[in-house]
């Protein structure tokens, strides 16, 4: 039992009423190794060659001779506005269709270690496919968010939600501000606000919708929002939506973001050079593409100095960091308070849905008040909302619990260092539980996902436009409930294939 808890698993607080934040220094060991300059060239080639075919076809497609029109209007719609972007018909009838068979894969079972994958046949044109009614069965699970392995559908957690079904149905019907706010949302918020140390805290049935529609709550015209250039697409469409001027900076340089910082106070808004209103920085946990970690006391420095906000998204990091999953304020011994704004999901190591929002009573109060999923938004369901709590539970007051936590963090090293030393090009921070491996070509992407079904393993192969044009890369996503074989199995494959498919690029040698 934690110094923490007492005899029922509560966390208890120290004497001045808070969870202890020991301080501990970290030490970054994050790697981005940069492009083979031979490599970078070979895949600009390969999307020439696919973009002059593809104008090719579509010159012959204007004169009838090419007979695939996927992705192009109707001739009888020629007099009114294009509903497809040109660039992205183009990308998407000539490059996606090609390797479309490798993602969106149906998924038949639990999201567990193992996963069932329902096999699809495509049509030449890559528009259309079919079921072909086989199975494959018992894939081991490499792409899921499954940190903490809580994606199951026996065990306390199901239990637990299926008695929730029971007592409250499955949906609400309603939102919060209506009658849509239930005892167990209460329960669950309360318990999120302890778990974390603040004094309050909000959820919300969606994880995407909690950044993009709490963040217009807190900045609007004549605020600044500075954000990282890696942050995800809610926390981009929710500075968009709320009107703030925004500002990026270099991923996780902070010389970059003091100068923007250092900018803003001296010379204010444009043309009248007033001062802003507010500066929110506004930074991300773990990364889910590049598998880094903020840096965080290097944030919380210039935050201070620059009397700034800090919006920090944990949903990558909240149950996977820190030694008992407080997440990257636990990892650098850093107390949540000093966060102004705390986001995360449950949607990862929670093995559920949502997100919530904590911090001060103030903000809470306010996001209740003016927050449009709460306006708007049904409630989150009562059987998610059991889920959470379970894990919540586990995580934090059992010796399940922390042996979950170890095994995730074990898993992570185990096999990031495995694919160093075969030669792979890794990139994040050792502590990641996303281990993205670097592909390059965009055939090669499409070839290594099909070659490691076909040896028992899913995974997650990431392209452009998701990524820069000459970074495509296989995201692995570790779980504590992956068992060592498995993962070095996985090893095995992943050597085999890389062999075959000249991506051991890197040139550093790893012991």
């Amino acid at each position: 039992m934690s110094k923490h808890e007492n005899g029922n698993g509560v966390i208890q607080p120290s004497m001045n009423g808070q969870v202890p934040h020991e301080p501990k220094k970290k030490k970054f060991q994050e790697t981005f190794e940069p492009t083979p300059l031979f490599y970078a060239i070979i895949t600009y080639i390969s999307y020439a060659i696919v973009t002059v075919f593809g104008f090719l076809r579509d010159f012959l497609r204007k004169y009838r001779i090419e007979k695939t029109h996927s992705s192009t209007d109707p001739l009888d719609m020629k007099d009114f506005v294009p509903l497809y972007a040109s660039f992205e018909s183009f990308y998407t009838r000539n490059i996606y269709n090609r390797i479309q068979d490798v993602f969106n894969r149906p998924i038949c079972s639990v999201p567990g270690a193992t996963i069932d994958i329902a096999e699809r046949r495509f049509s030449q044109s890559g528009w259309k496919y079919e079921y072909t009614g086989k199975v494959h069965k018992d894939v081991v699970n490499l792409g899921s968010y499954n940190y903490l392995g809580f994606a199951e559908k026996t065990g306390a957690c199901a239990e637990a939600a299926i008695d929730a079904v029971k007592k409250y149905g499955v949906g609400i019907c309603s939102s919060r501000q209506e009658i849509g706010n239930l005892d167990i949302h209460v329960k669950l918020e309360d318990t999120m606000a302890k778990y974390l140390d603040v004094d309050a805290c909000m959820t919300f049935g969606m994880g995407f919708a909690t950044n993009s529609m709490n963040i217009p709550c807190l900045v609007s015209k004549g605020c600044l929002i500075i954000s990282d250039e890696l942050n995800h697409a809610s926390l981009v469409l929710g500075c968009r939506l709320s009107g703030a001027s925004i500002q990026v900076f270099k991923h996780n340089d902070m010389d970059d973001l003091e100068k923007k910082l250092r900018n803003a106070v001296v010379y204010g808004q444009p043309r009248t050079h007033r001062p802003w209103k507010k500066i929110l920085i506004i930074v991300e946990g773990v990364y889910s593409m590049e598998g880094s970690i903020v840096n965080l006391p290097g944030v919380l420095a210039l935050k201070k100095k620059y009397k700034a906000y800090v919006f920090l998204d944990e949903a990558h990091s909240i149950g996977a960091l820190g030694e008992t999953g407080r997440g990257v304020t636990e990892y650098f011994g850093i107390h949540p308070k000093e966060i102004d704004i705390m986001m995360g999901t449950f949607t990862k190591s929670f093995g559920a849905a949502g997100g919530y929002i904590a911090g001060s009573k103030d903000l809470v109060e306010h996001i209740r008040g003016f927050s449009h999923s709460a306006c708007y938004a049904t409630s989150m369901s009562p059987a998610v909302c059991a889920q959470i709590l379970t894990s919540l539970n586990i995580i934090s007051s059992t010796e399940e619990g922390k042996k979950r936590i170890e095994r995730l963090a074990s898993n992570s090293r185990m096999f990031r260092q495995g694919l160093k030393k075969m030669g792979a090009i890794v990139y994040g921070n050792d502590d990641s539980p996303v281990v993205p491996v670097m592909i390059y070509l965009p055939a090669k992407l499409g070839a290594f996902s099909r070659e490691m079904l076909e040896r028992g393993f899913a995974v997650v192969v990431v392209g452009f436009p998701a990524t820069p044009l000459v970074e495509s890369r296989v995201r692995f996503c570790i779980s504590a409930a992956l068992s060592k074989k498995q993962l070095e199995d996985a090893l095995q494959a992943i050597s085999e294939i890389g062999d075959v498919l000249k991506i051991k690029y890197s040139s550093t040698k790893v012991d």
